[in-house]
């Protein structure tokens, strides 16, 4: 599971001939790695991608030396420009995060200003800023307001911090209106750890791929023991509450989705009752089916993670093996597996390679840690 600073990836066969080893040599994936200019190159340091769009746009952010977040949005052709939003702290642990870019180009994400405070912005196609509050988040450090998908009419979904807190989320529309929401059962107390992500109560829209284009809105609920749920939000604002099979009931154990495709399928976690995670796809008429990536390890902190499906019904994540190293997978809508590791990824413990997002054409994106604890982007082109 991608933790965000807040708080918060076919096989094929054909006939024998004198040709097949070029034909498979051309259909290898690629993998491109990048560093966003100005990233830190200290352990925790490095470059974050976040998110996809169909046209191969990178949007994500890096750590400077100095511990100052900055948005980066990466063109299809490889240039990379920095995002500032107006108001962002200069400190360590302040600055800026990009979480989301629609099909338009338009980005949303937040920022965090000199007194530790969040707000959400959203940076048009040509560069302009809008900033914005959501009614009732909190003005003390760590509370505030994050904004973390877009979707192609331009509706903002987020999360806000309360001033207990406790986490709500929030839909703003084109024209800037917001609608507060809440997770029905969801917990109104501190976590253990709030108000770090996931460690609190409330509710969590995922980040990135959390907000499909008809406006259904996958997410996260904690209750008030401080276990984890999923629910979807209908465009119509009905949410439904779910478990998938296997979810633990202790402390921050249960359900926790992880994004939402077109056609309304989601993808995301279970942790088990041993704090073992396991992937699980909740298809539109709400069946949910369990996996686990091959070589997945079964200790506490191990397993698999899925992180985004595409239209397709693709799954792409990482499984953390017996070692607490994170490859890559894919998981086809069939359900057969790829994996795969960025060469340059480290092999150590709490390294590896960290794939976030799949976009419609099956090219992934994420990040792997080096044998330095350094963070670097990938793009894996089918």
């Amino acid at each position: 599971m991608r933790r965000i600073a807040i708080l918060m990836l076919v096989p094929f066969t054909c006939l024998v001939s004198a040709a097949w080893p070029q034909a498979q040599a051309q259909r290898k994936p690629q993998i491109i790695t990048f560093d966003a200019p100005g990233a830190g190159t200290g352990s925790g340091q490095g470059t974050n991608p976040f998110a996809l769009s169909p046209a191969g746009e990178i949007t994500g952010f890096y750590f400077d030396a100095s511990g100052v977040a900055h948005g980066f949005l990466r063109t299809r052709g490889g240039a990379i420009t920095t995002i500032d939003a107006p108001g962002a702290g200069t400190g360590s642990g302040q600055g800026t995060i990009v979480f989301a870019i629609n099909p338009e180009g338009a980005i949303a994400g937040m920022d965090t200003d000199a007194g530790g405070v969040n707000h959400g912005f959203l940076r048009a196609a040509n560069g302009t800023f809008t900033t914005f509050d959501a009614p009732g988040a909190g003005t003390d450090s760590g509370q505030g307001t994050v904004a973390l998908n877009i979707n192609p009419s331009g509706v903002i979904v987020g999360a806000y911090i309360d001033v207990n807190d406790v986490f709500h989320g929030f839909v703003r529309a084109p024209d800037g209106a917001i609608t507060a929401f809440d997770a029905p059962g969801a917990g109104t107390g501190k976590g253990p750890g709030a108000p770090s992500p996931f460690a609190s109560q409330g509710t969590f829209p995922n980040s990135a791929t959390g907000l499909n284009p008809a406006g259904a809105i996958s997410g996260t609920s904690v209750d008030s023991n401080n276990v984890r749920h999923g629910f979807l939000r209908a465009p119509d604002g009905a949410i439904t509450i779910y478990d998938a099979p296997g979810a633990g009931t202790g402390l921050l154990q249960g359900t926790f989705p992880s994004s939402i495709n077109t056609l309304g399928a989601v993808a995301g976690v279970t942790i088990d009752s041993s704090n073992v995670s396991h992937g699980f796809l909740r298809a539109r008429d709400g069946a949910i089916s369990s996996f686990d990536a091959p070589g997945a390890g079964t200790g506490s902190g191990q397993g698999t993670f899925p992180e985004g499906i595409n239209s397709l019904g693709a799954i792409t994540g990482n499984y953390i093996d017996a070692n607490n190293v994170s490859h890559g997978f894919v998981r086809d809508h069939d359900g057969a597996f790829t994996t795969f590791d960025v060469p340059a990824a480290g092999n150590g413990a709490g390294e590896g390679t960290i794939p976030v997002t799949n976009n419609p054409v099956d090219a992934i994106t994420g990040s792997y840690i080096d044998a330095n604890g350094v963070s670097h982007g990938f793009l894996r082109l089918p």
